[in-house]
């Protein structure tokens, strides 16, 4: 099976949702014509990003009646592959297998969604054995405040 993204490159996957090996899935669908999975009213292939982003918003319009709280929260692909990312990287998974999942040029890109993680920070420290207590807060003397008010 070959994918492509929204850059034009090609993606060849490793699984499908169902547990069958993208191997078998290759094999099983050889002799077929290739299929787009995304189609419009017409069975035209959507365009990856924008058809996407409308089946997206169609399904969370119609969530919106189930869970009206979802009106207030964006929903996007984007916002999909940025909720898988952090949550991979915060179950243990490394940046590569992460930028190899996102189709990522560079590693770089994907550690944003490292550095983006204030609760992991917090945990490594703790794990590290690193206490949040750093002492008194300085306070400066009367001196010290005329001396800089007078700069």
């Amino acid at each position: 099976m070959l994918l492509h993204d929204k850059a034009q490159r090609s993606r060849h996957p490793r699984s499908s949702g169902s547990g069958e090996s993208a191997g078998g899935l290759v094999a099983r669908t050889r002799n077929r014509q290739p299929r787009p999975i995304f189609v419009g009213a017409h069975n035209e292939r959507l365009d990856a990003r924008f058809g996407a982003t409308h089946i997206v918003r169609r399904a969370a319009a119609k969530a919106v009646a189930i869970r009206p709280d979802l009106a207030e929260k964006p929903i996007s692909p984007h916002i999909f592959r940025h909720s898988l990312a952090m949550r991979l990287l915060q179950s243990g998974v490394d940046l590569l297998t992460i930028q190899a999942w996102l189709g990522h040029a560079q590693v770089a890109t994907t550690h944003r969604y490292a550095a983006a993680d204030v609760e992991m920070m917090r945990n490594g420290l703790e794990k590290a054995g690193i206490e949040g207590n750093y002492g008194a807060r300085f306070r400066p003397t009367d001196a010290v405040l005329q001396l800089l008010n007078s700069i």
